[in-house]
């Protein structure tokens, strides 16, 4: 199994609640769980058997059609070219082999409000919305993998079978504020599909003939 944006493993060394940091850690669950990831905290992530540091442009350092399951969780969106990630994720993939992918819907609004803020002052606002969100943990993000649409381009039904559910999570940049988090789950409830938070989209990639 390949963990594409392993990061650090803050959710499974960092949360507080056990059953969470249990469903979280995939590790001796599997053959083998390699871990991949541009930051350097991803050598220091104790729930990997193997971890690799990645340039963002380059070749992940996995054979052809190895992977039997490809996991990414909040990653997609921070891809600059997501068509050559696209090509390394098929081409490490084994055929009958699946991509799980969790990430933030380009149209809901917490993407967009995301794409308002200034780089500059991202870390510092998330932070601030998120009470136990790290600096660390905070990185750039395009959206250009972020749609039912995009899925399909680089993931075309040539060689994949895709499904893409769109879905709200629990609302988590509220400021502390009960006031705030009530009226986001009452936006939400009026959501329209094409416009929730999250998108969890499950690819697999068509056998051989």
């Amino acid at each position: 199994m390949l963990d594409f944006g392993a990061g650090r493993g803050a959710g499974q060394s960092e949360d507080s609640v056990a059953y969470r940091r249990s469903l979280r850690s995939l590790k001796g669950r599997v053959r083998e769980l390699v871990g991949v990831d541009v930051d350097p905290a991803v050598t220091t992530n104790k729930a990997l058997d193997r971890a690799f540091v990645i340039t963002p442009d380059g070749e992940l350092p996995i054979a052809d059609q190895s992977i039997d399951v490809i996991v990414s969780d909040f990653v997609f969106e921070h891809l600059q070219d997501p068509a050559r990630a696209a090509r390394e994720l098929d081409r490490v993939l084994k055929p009958g082999g699946w991509i799980c992918a969790r990430t933030p819907n380009r149209y809901g609004y917490i993407a967009l409000a995301n794409r308002m803020i200034p780089d500059r002052l991202h870390a510092r606002i998330i932070q601030s919305a998120q009470d136990d969100r790290k600096g660390e943990d905070v990185f750039p993000a395009v959206y250009r993998l972020n749609t039912a649409g995009a899925f399909k381009r680089h993931f075309p039904a040539s060689r994949y079978d895709l499904y893409v559910i769109p879905w709200d999570a629990e609302p988590a940049y509220y400021f502390g504020s009960k006031l705030l988090y009530s009226l986001l789950l009452a936006v939400q409830h009026c959501t329209p599909a094409p416009f929730k938070t999250v998108l969890t989209a499950f690819m697999r990639k068509r056998p051989v003939p």
